[in-house]
């Protein structure tokens, strides 16, 4: 057993993030977001389909990040991150 988990595996939480790192976390995932679209926008016009597939599934994942932090922040209209 590792000291990252309990005796039945749940992983270890501090609960010790702020509201400013969170929404420092928030920021930073939508400035990648933006980065990704960019990558995949120059893939696109370059022809580099891989680098467009990458730049589309890291685009779409972090979609999910900035979503998942909203709604832990409780913005409004953010009611589920798994809808």
């Amino acid at each position: 057993m590792s000291k990252m988990t309990d005796e039945n595996g749940t992983p270890y939480r501090s609960y010790n993030r702020t509201w400013s790192e969170i929404e420092q976390m928030l920021e930073d995932a939508e400035g990648k977001l933006v980065q990704w679209k960019q990558w995949y926008d120059q893939c696109r016009k370059n022809g580099d389909l891989d680098g467009m597939k990458e730049a589309a599934r890291t685009h779409k994942a972090l979609q999910g990040v900035v979503k998942t932090l909203k709604w832990t922040l409780g913005e409004e209209g953010i009611d589920n991150p798994l809808e």
